[in-house]
C-alpha cells in the first residue's frame, strides 16, 4: 500500500513538473542594467517577479544559469534581490551588436522549474571617438571645381546608439567646409567640400583639424590632422571593374588565403596612370582580418576567421593614381560556417546519490549548446542503452535525466552514465560527459542466517561463561542497514529458564553457557536466536539452536550387588565338589554416565587363593577357575574392581566372602570377623541372639532346600537341562554396556545357580536384594536430578 501511494505521489509530481516546465517555456522575464556598474549593484527583486516568498526561493534552491557557466548575476538569499556579480562591459560582451542582450535561465530545483530571462546591457558613453590614423593625406588637383566633395576616413567609437559618432567638424579655413553624411550601414562619415579653387603655386598644401564628436552627455571627441596637397591637373580618375565585389570565405580558411582580387584602371599615362590599392574607411576588425596588396589588389587573410564571432565584413578599397585621383569599390565578404565547434554541455543540477526503490527520480538537469548554425548547430542527445535511466527534453536544449523505474542497490550499486551530444554537421562532432550515480541503500533485505538450524555440543561440568559456539547472519544491505545484532528470543515454554542457561554476544553472535551443565539432569535443550539489522524500520530473521550436552565421566560405578553397606556381609556358599567354571555369584554394578563412560569391566583385584576364582571382565560373573581341594581354606575373601571406560577411568571395589562347604547341610561358618567376636567372652544376650539367628538361618536354608527339590521334581527327566550351563570358548569382548543408558532397569533380576559335582542339585536365588537397590538407586538419582534442576532454576 505504501509503495502504491509513493508511486502515485511521484506520478503527480512528474506531471506538475512537466506543466511548470511547459509554462516556463512560454514566458520571458526581461531586465536591463547599465554597463560599468559596480559589482553588487541591484538589478531587480527576483522573488517578487516570480511570485515567491523569501523562504520559498531558498527552499527551492534557485540558481542562475548563463551559457557557458558564466555567472554575471547572483541571488541574495536573504532579500531575494538579483544583483550583479561582476562589472559588465557591453563592448566586451556584445561588440557592435545593439541591443546587447544576455539570455539566462532561473532554475528552481524542488520541484524542477525553468524561467527564461533576458538581461539587456545598456550602453554608457565610456569610449571617445578615435581615428585610426593621426594624419589623413588628401591630394586635390588645383583644377578641381568648387563643390567637389572628398570623403574622409571615419573615426571609430566602441559605443553604440547615440553614444557613437554623431557629427564631424573641420577647423576654420577659406577653401573647404565639411558635411556629415550617413553610410549605407548606418555609420556617419565626413565629406570635405571645396568652396573655392585651389592654387598650387599660391599654397601647395593645407593642414586642417578634423574633429569627431559622439552623442553622449557630455559628448566626447577625437581628432585627426588632414593634410591636403594641391596637385597639378590629372583629368582621369581610376575606375574599378566592379563597384561591389561579393565573395564567400569558409571560416576554416588558412592564413594567407586569397579572398579576392580587385582591379581598377586609369586612362592616364605615366605617373598619373600608376595605381595603388589601399583600405579606405575600414574598421579595426577589417584591418586585423585582411590585408591588401598595394600593387596587385589581392586581398588575403591576415588571421583566421570565426563565423561565430563575425559573420560578414564590408571592405572599402581605394585605388589611387600618381596624380592624386582615386576610385573606390566595396568588397562584401560573407564568412561561411564550418562545423568547427563541438557541442557544449552544462550541468545545472546533479544528484549523485539516488535512493533505491524510488522510481522517476531526477538525477541531473543540463543544457546543451552549439555555436555553429544550420545543421552544424542542430544537436541530438543520448545515453548508453540498457540503463535504467531516461532523457527528457524539458525546454529547448534543456534535458532532465531521470530514473526509469526503481533501482536495486544489491543488484548494482553504481552506474557510470555517459551523456553524448552530437551535432548534425559534416563531419559530425560530439561531446561526452560522464556522470557517476551511486545508489543509496534502503533497508529492504532482512538478515539471513548461514544455517536454518545450528547444533552445538558442550561437555557437562563446563566452566561458567564458556564459549560453546556461534551463529552468523549476513545482510546484503549496506551501512547501518547491514549491521546485525543478535538476541535470544523468548522460549515457547516460559518455564525453561533460558536466560540462566545461555547468553549471546549481540555484536558477533557468540554463544556462552552461563552455568555448569549436568548431562544426567539436562541432556539437550533448544531455543531460537534472532538477527536484527539497524535499519529503519528494522528487519529481522530467526534460527533454531539446539544444544546437546556431552557426557563426561563424572560418575564412578555403583555396585548394586552385593550390597556393601549392609550390617552383615553377604557370604556366598560354594560346594567343594564344584567343577571349574562354577558360577559363584555375579557382581552387579551400574554407572550414571552414558556411552563408553558407562561401559564397565570387572577384574579380580585380590583373592585369598589367587588361582582359585576368576571374574569375567564383561559381565562381572565370579566363577571357579579350578577344582577345589581339601587344602583350600574354607573361607575365601575376594576383592573385585569395577572400572568404567571413561577418560580418566573411574572405579569402585566390592569385597566378596566365599565359604567353601562340603554340602549345603554343613553348618554355616562365620567370617573371620565373626570368629574374632566369638573369641570374646559371651554375653547372655549375645548368646540368645546367636541362637535365634541360627534358628532363622536353618529355617531359611530348609525352605530353600524344599523349594529346590520341588523344582527338580517338576523338571523330571531333563537331566542336562537342570544344570546351569557354563559358557565355553572366547567371550566377545571384555566390556559390556549394562544398558543403553548406563543404568539397570528396576525389572532386572538374575538367577544364581549352585551345582554339585554330579549336577543333581540346583539352587536359585529369586529376585534378590537387587530390585530394592535399584529402586533405592533410582530414588537417589531422582533426588540428585531434582537438586541439580533446582540449582538451574527449573521448577
Amino acid at each position: 500500500v505504501k509503495k502504491n501511494s509513493l508511486c502515485r505521489k511521484r506520478q503527480v509530481t512528474a506531471i506538475i513538473i512537466l506543466l511548470l516546465l511547459r509554462e516556463a517555456g512560454g514566458q520571458i522575464i526581461k531586465y536591463s542594467v547599465l554597463e560599468e556598474r559596480d559589482s553588487g549593484s541591484f538589478v531587480a527583486n527576483l522573488a517578487k517577479d516570480l511570485g515567491l516568498g523569501l523562504g520559498e526561493l531558498v527552499s527551492r534552491g534557485a540558481r542562475i544559469l548563463f551559457k557557458g557557466n558564466k555567472q554575471h548575476l547572483q541571488i541574495e538569499q536573504k532579500s531575494g534581490n538579483l544583483i550583479l556579480k561582476e562589472k559588465l562591459d557591453r563592448e566586451d560582451l556584445c561588440g557592435d551588436t545593439d541591443p546587447c542582450i544576455l539570455h539566462f535561465q532561473v532554475l528552481l530545483k524542488n520541484p524542477v522549474q525553468f524561467i527564461q530571462c533576458e538581461l539587456q546591457i545598456q550602453d554608457v558613453n565610456d569610449h571617445a571617438p578615435e581615428f585610426l590614423e593621426n594624419e589623413i593625406l588628401l591630394k586635390i588637383s588645383e583644377s578641381s571645381h568648387p563643390g567637389s566633395a572628398y570623403p574622409l576616413k571615419i573615426a571609430q567609437d566602441l559605443d553604440v546608439g547615440s553614444n557613437t559618432v554623431q557629427n564631424y567638424t573641420i577647423s576654420s579655413n577659406f577653401h573647404f567646409h565639411l558635411f556629415t553624411r550617413n553610410h549605407s550601414d548606418g555609420r556617419k562619415y565626413p565629406e570635405l567640400v571645396l568652396d573655392q579653387e585651389l592654387d598650387r603655386e599660391e599654397q601647395p598644401e593645407l593642414r586642417l583639424t578634423l574633429t569627431a564628436m559622439d552623442g553622449g552627455s557630455p559628448p566626447k571627441t577625437g581628432t585627426s590632422q588632414v593634410l591636403i596637397i594641391v596637385l597639378d591637373i590629372n583629368d582621369n580618375a581610376p575606375e574599378f571593374a566592379q563597384q561591389l565585389y561579393q565573395v564567400q570565405v569558409p571560416e576554416n580558411s588558412p592564413i594567407g588565403s586569397l579572398v579576392i582580387t580587385v582591379s581598377a584602371r586609369d586612362l592616364d599615362a605615366g605617373i598619373h596612370g600608376e595605381l595603388s590599392y589601399s583600405f579606405f574607411q575600414s574598421s579595426n576588425q577589417v584591418i586585423q582580418a585582411f590585408e591588401v596588396n598595394t600593387v596587385t589588389g589581392d586581398i588575403r587573410l591576415k588571421k583566421k576567421l570565426d563565423f561565430e564571432e563575425i559573420r560578414s565584413y564590408h571592405i572599402e578599397i581605394e585605388a589611387s593614381d600618381g596624380g592624386g585621383l582615386s576610385g573606390k569599390c566595396t568588397v562584401a565578404v560573407e564568412v561561411m560556417d564550418v562545423n568547427d565547434n563541438a557541442p557544449e554541455l552544462t550541468i545545472s543540477l546533479l544528484i549523485n546519490d539516488i535512493p533505491e526503490n524510488t522510481p522517476d527520480t531526477v538525477v541531473a538537469v543540463f543544457g546543451i549548446s552549439d555555436s555553429d548554425t544550420g545543421n552544424n548547430g542542430k544537436m541530438m542527445c543520448s545515453i548508453q542503452d540498457h540503463l535504467p535511466f531516461l532523457l527528457k527534453l524539458t525546454i529547448e536544449n534543456f534535458y532532465t535525466l531521470i530514473t526509469e523505474g526503481a533501482l536495486d542497490r544489491e543488484e548494482k550499486a553504481e552506474y557510470n552514465i555517459t551523456i553524448t551530444v552530437t551535432d548534425m554537421g559534416t563531419p559530425r562532432l560530439k561531446t561526452e560527459h560522464n556522470i557517476t550515480v551511486l545508489v543509496a541503500d534502503v533497508n529492504d533485505n532482512a538478515p539471513a542466517f548461514t544455517q536454518t538450524s545450528y547444533t552445538l555440543w558442550v561437555r557437562e561440568n563446563n566452566s561458567p561463561a564458556l564459549h560453546i559456539g556461534s551463529v552468523s547472519a549476513t545482510d546484503t544491505d549496506a551501512g547501518a542497514n547491514a549491521q546485525v545484532t543478535y538476541s535470544l528470543l523468548p522460549p515457547p515454554d516460559p518455564i525453561v529458564p533460558l536466560a540462566s542457561l545461555v547468553s549471546i554476544n549481540p555484536d558477533n553472535g557468540h554463544l556462552f553457557a552461563l552455568t555448569s551443565l549436568d548431562y544426567e539432569a539436562l541432556r539437550a535443550f533448544e531455543f531460537r536466536v534472532g538477527a536484527t539489522d539497524r535499519g529503519s524500520p528494522a528487519l529481522s530473521s530467526q534460527a533454531l539452536v539446539r544444544v546437546l550436552v556431552a557426557d563426561a565421566n563424572d560418575n564412578a560405578p555403583f555396585v548394586l550387588y552385593p550390597l556393601q553397606n549392609a550390617s552383615a556381609p553377604c557370604t556366598e556358599l560354594v560346594p567343594r565338589a564344584a567343577e571349574p567354571g562354577y558360577l559363584v555369584t555375579k557382581v552387579v554394578a551400574v554407572d550414571g554416565d552414558a556411552g563408553q563412560n558407562a561401559w564397565l569391566s570387572y577384574q579380580l583385584l585380590k583373592a585369598t587363593e589367587p588361582g582359585l576364582f576368576g571374574v569375567w571382565a564383561h559381565n562381572g560373573e565370579v566363577r571357579t577357575a579350578r577344582l577345589l581341594s581339601e587344602r583350600d581354606a574354607p573361607k575365601q575373601r575376594l576383592v573385585v574392581l569395577v572400572k568404567d571406560n571413561g577418560e580418566p577411568p573411574l572405579s569402585a571395589s566390592v569385597t566378596l566372602h566365599v565359604l567353601l562347604v562340603d554340602g549345603f547341610s554343613q553348618p554355616y561358618l562365620p567370617p573371620p570377623e565373626a570368629e574374632a567376636a566369638a573369641a570374646a567372652p559371651a554375653d547372655p544376650l549375645t548368646v540368645y541372639l546367636v541362637v535365634a539367628l541360627a534358628s532363622v538361618s536353618s529355617l531359611f536354608l530348609f525352605s530353600v532346600l524344599v523349594f529346590v527339590a520341588v523344582r527338580l521334581c517338576r523338571r523330571g527327566g531333563a537331566g542336562s537341562a537342570g544344570r546351569c550351563p557354563v559358557p565355553e570358548g572366547h567371550f566377545p569382548g571384555h566390556l559390556v554396556d549394562v544398558s543403553g543408558t548406563g543404568t539397570l532397569s528396576q525389572s532386572y533380576h538374575y538367577e544364581v545357580c549352585l551345582m554339585g559335582g554330579t549336577g543333581s542339585g540346583e539352587f536359585k536365588f529369586l529376585k534378590p536384594i537387587v530390585p530394592s537397590l535399584l529402586s533405592e538407586g533410582a530414588d537417589m538419582d531422582t533426588a540428585e536430578n531434582a537438586n541439580f534442576r533446582n540449582r538451574l532454576g527449573f521448577s
